[in-house]
């Protein structure tokens, strides 16, 4: 196999480098579903995280930063702003899924109720009551990707969001059914990144990283 020429390798549409960040710890994580309800901040340890996903970044030239509106994802993505020098865009299309008249409820409550399972086993039959469908959900943050991406091809692009919008976006990338979205597990502080090129599908890189540096994903 013979190298490519300069004007081959210049003919090589770029690759742009999205990185899904879940925000980090609160106080009720694991516990209830806030949705979407403000006020809501990060712990000690998620602070940490957030500090954690901001050493990660280093080696990489970030492009731009985005978050979902909530407190807690805002303030995952400060240490990474600060570390870069770059401003945090606000993008609605990243925030949480909508749980309607189950936002604030307790999970073990939830777990045993007949509604509960089918938001497990058949999330796109399932819309929570008066809120979001899964399916709109992931419509939602599919889009909105795309308009960021689409805003820096080429570039390397954080975005700060949550649990349930980032499987749904891996799952979308992977090709995966949204039923069976659920076997996704996407830690607090985790990264997951999906690498773009024009006119090619979408290769997930890495999922529920929470470790390893992040510069090994763009090569330099």
């Amino acid at each position: 196999m013979t190298a490519a020429t300069p004007a081959e390798l210049e003919s090589i549409p770029p690759s742009t480098l999205l990185l899904l960040v879940r925000h980090g710890e609160t106080p009720t994580t694991g516990q209830v579903l806030p949705g979407r309800a403000p006020g809501l901040h990060l712990s000690d340890r998620g602070r940490d995280q957030a500090e954690r996903v901001a050493e990660r970044l280093t080696g990489l030239a970030v492009t731009a930063i985005y978050s979902s509106p909530l407190e807690r994802t805002r303030e995952t993505a400060e240490p990474a702003a600060i570390r870069t020098g770059l401003k945090v865009f606000v993008e609605a299309g990243l925030v949480e899924c909508d749980f309607g008249d189950w936002t604030g409820a307790r999970l073990a409550d939830l777990s045993g109720l007949p509604e509960w399972r089918t938001a497990q086993q058949s999330p796109s039959a399932f819309r929570f009551p008066n809120g979001e469908s899964f399916t709109q959900m992931q419509e939602r943050i599919v889009g909105a990707l795309e308009v960021v991406r689409a805003a820096h091809t080429g570039g390397v692009i954080v975005c700060f969001s949550h649990a349930d919008p980032i499987k749904a976006a891996v799952a979308h990338a992977l090709g995966t059914p949204l039923d069976l979205f659920q076997r996704i597990f996407i830690s607090p502080g985790s990264v997951s990144a999906i690498s773009y090129i024009d006119g090619q599908a979408p290769a997930v890189l890495t999922v529920n990283s929470t470790t390893e540096p992040l510069s090994g994903l763009r090569a330099t």
